[in-house]
């Protein structure tokens, strides 16, 4: 999944359950994550996932990504 590929090359390694969760995400969802991902920040030296977990606790809320 070309999403998966591209949070791996941003964010580092993601963990099991990251994975499992971005695999249940809509179609819209996932449009919505690659879009959000141009803003997520690289940190090549250090695992980050602050951004993706900020994104995914919109979804929690209900909050539309656009």
């Amino acid at each position: 999944m070309l999403i998966l590929r591209q949070l791996t090359r941003r964010v580092g390694e993601l963990p099991q359950e990251v994975l499992v969760r971005i695999e249940t995400l809509s179609l819209e969802q996932l449009e919505n994550l690659g879009e959000a991902l141009l803003d997520f920040q690289a940190m090549p030296t250090a695992v980050n996932y602050a951004d993706l977990e900020t994104w995914f606790s919109t979804l929690d809320l209900g909050v539309k990504i656009t």
